[in-house]
Formats: C-alpha cells, structure tokens, sequence
C-alpha cells in the first residue's frame, strides 16, 4: 500500500469533536443515500420483471407486519439511544465490574 502525504486536517468548528461528528454525520448519509439507490434500483427491476406491480411498493402493509416493525424499530431506537441516556455497558466485562457501566449513571 503506498503512503499518501496528507495535509492539515480540515477544521470547520472551533471544538474538535464537532468536526468528528460532522464526519460521522456526512459518513452516514452517504450510506443513507447508497442504500437509496439500490432500493429505487431493486424497486425498478421488481416492477419491470413484473414481480410486482409499482402501486404495490406503496401499499400500507397488514396489520402483523405493522406490529412486527413497531417493534422492531422500538427496540432499534432503544439501542440507539442507550448512550445519549447513560445505559450503554460494555460488552466485553460482566455487570459487576468497576466501570462496567458509563459514568452518566
């Protein structure tokens, strides 16, 4: 692998940790937007195949799978959001060790 000389890191906020999580954030929504496409993609190839019909893309799903998916992005958004509220713990060390848990408990 060939080492590429690289220059100052951009800086764009005064807090350094602003600028990392701007990263993150651009990361992210670069993924978001792959992930997009290949679904326009999928959906596109779907109905052209006539596998399934455009307006059946749109339509509102049964009533199990509304409880399936409620539940599952409850429990999506719990884990996302352990950390903002001092709940993530490791999970490498056991419950009982010192600072198993974050310091905002």
């Amino acid at each position: 692998m060939t080492n590429v000389e690289r220059g100052p890191e951009q800086t764009f906020f005064a807090d350094p940790a602003l600028d990392r999580a701007m990263g993150v954030i651009m990361a992210l929504a670069t993924e978001v937007y792959v992930l997009r496409d290949r679904l326009r993609a999928l959906e596109a190839a779907l109905t052209e195949r006539g596998v399934m019909p455009k307006d059946a893309l749109g339509a509102e799903p049964a009533p199990e799978a509304l409880a399936a998916s409620a539940a599952d992005r409850a429990a999506f958004v719990a884990h996302l959001l352990e950390p903002l509220l001092g709940e993530a713990a490791s999970k490498s060390l056991p419950a009982d060790a010192p600072y198993a848990r974050s310091r905002l408990d």
